[in-house]
């Protein structure tokens, strides 16, 4: 599978290999170029090497548990969806992992195939809404910004008259000026900005 063809980077972090390798099968359909990891450690090289876009890991792994590894890449990869699996329903180690990782899902081993594909795909659809409302949040601010330095140069260009129903008014006493002329103005204005 291409880059161009997958629409994200999942990393699978498991110290049992059947675990990844069952995980991997069920999201085989999936647009996705799938990454494995035996060990915190070794899914720590992967997320450093790539851009990940979801993270599962298993909750009870040696050395690092998985919610202190989520903890870590909630750290260091804030827009990176983590999820984890547990094979005990342990009530502390899902608030461990709700408190400390901000996971987006804690699954129950063996997880529900159907389960999977469909929570991958929602939580990327959701993880797409907040990449473009942060995106049209940028350009909010970068137009505020630009109309404030114009009015401050300009004082009341921003100013606009309307009538009883709401209807922009011209000044009349501007003589010539005809709307158009007077939006191109302010575009070139605003462009030279």
């Amino acid at each position: 599978m291409t880059v161009q063809q997958c629409s994200a980077i999942v990393l699978l972090v498991d110290d049992e290999p059947n675990i990844t390798d069952a995980l991997k099968r069920a999201l085989r359909r999936e647009p996705y170029e799938i990454l494995t990891a035996q060990s915190a450690a070794e899914a720590q090289q992967r997320l450093e090497h790539h851009h990940v876009d979801v993270v599962i890991s298993d909750e009870q792994m040696p050395g690092v548990s998985g919610s202190e590894f989520l903890a870590a890449v909630r750290q260091q990869y804030p827009h990176t969806i983590r999820m984890i699996l547990s094979g005990q329903a342990s009530l502390e180690a899902a608030v461990r992992a709700i408190n400390e990782g901000e996971v987006y899902r804690f699954f129950l081993k063996p997880c529900n195939p159907t389960d999977l594909v469909f929570t991958m795909r929602q939580a990327l659809t959701h993880k797409r809404l907040e990449q473009q409302s942060r995106k049209l949040l940028r350009e909010f601010q970068l137009q505020a910004s630009r109309l404030s330095r114009l009015e401050r140069q300009s004082p009341a260009i921003m100013h606009l008259e309307t009538d009883d129903q709401g209807a922009v008014v011209l000044d009349e006493s501007d003589g010539d000026c005809e709307i158009g002329d007077l939006l191109a103005q302010i575009e070139d204005a605003i462009s030279r900005r």
